[in-house]
């Protein structure tokens, strides 16, 4: 059976969540990371040298990156409604996890680790407001996005480009700051939130 390592409110872990979820596979889950057992502990270690979550261990196949791990699960169980095989489709797809995991992320860890975490080393308010302006800027980037192309990412059709996506709109909403009206994100908010996984591993209450 499939085992996942990580902790069930980290952002990474729950991509591969959600996308397990979504595939309908069974599986276990080891708490591991911040709050819980160390990433530096040796036997996380043997797992994975980078000591981050999640990992999964897939009948003795070992994988770390959630965006690894979500793409190889899907190619595995031939959901190609969730990873296309069309080159050009699936290069789009990737396009957006990658956005995602990059631009559209970079603006949220200071808020985030600031104003819900509350770590020290993110109480510096210049640090915040400048990710909150950067994030507002992605969003507003995202919501013409939708606007024009929706309801999903690639339109019509629910895939993994939804997941990291997803999850970030869903922190957007939990992290308490002023945010502009973005009606094409507001309406993917909900539109998402018609799918039990997303439910399960999005909105969930958890930022």
């Amino acid at each position: 059976m499939l085992k996942i390592y990580g902790r069930a409110n980290s952002i990474n872990v729950r991509k591969v969540l959600w996308t397990v979820e979504e595939i309908g596979l069974p599986y276990t889950r080891e708490d591991w990371g911040r709050g819980y057992r160390p990433t530096s502990d040796p036997e996380f270690l043997k797992l994975n040298p980078f000591a981050v979550v999640p990992v999964i261990d897939d009948d003795g196949f070992i994988l770390r990156e959630s965006h690894a791990i979500s793409r190889y699960l899907a190619t595995k169980h031939g959901r190609t409604d969730l990873y296309p095989t069309d080159p050009k489709t699936r290069a789009q797809v990737e396009a957006w996890m990658d956005w995602g995991q990059t631009d559209l992320y970079r603006g949220v860890r200071a808020p985030f680790l600031g104003l819900v975490a509350k770590l020290p080393a993110f109480q510096d308010q210049k640090l915040i407001e400048e990710g909150i302006t950067d994030w507002t800027d992605q969003m507003q980037r995202l919501d013409a996005h939708l606007s024009e192309h929706g309801p999903y990412l690639m339109g019509d059709s629910f895939t993994l480009a939804d997941v990291p996506v997803g999850l970030i709109v869903n922190r957007w909403f939990c992290v308490p700051f002023d945010k502009p009206e973005l009606k094409a994100v507001s309406a993917y908010y909900d539109r998402l939130a018609e799918r039990p996984a997303y439910r399960l591993h999005g909105r969930n209450g958890t930022p």
